[in-house]
């Protein structure tokens, strides 16, 4: 008999009553902060680069 107690009372106290949040409803952690700008920072100087790029091949593409 106590041997199947144990058992049942670990898995009940493994339970937690508060259903997880979703990925939209959790706040952003302060501690990945720094590594999120700096992803976005990334991002826009990608942006930079692809239009400098698209522009100089227009660029070229209309010369004769």
């Amino acid at each position: 008999m106590k041997w199947s107690l144990i058992p049942l009372a670990l898995m009940m106290a493994a339970c937690d009553p508060t259903p997880p949040q979703s990925e939209a409803e959790r706040p952003p952690s302060a501690v990945f902060e720094t590594q999120i700008q700096a992803m976005e920072k990334a991002r826009a100087a990608e942006q930079q680069l692809k239009d400098a790029a698209e522009a100089q091949r227009a660029q070229l593409e209309s010369q004769p």
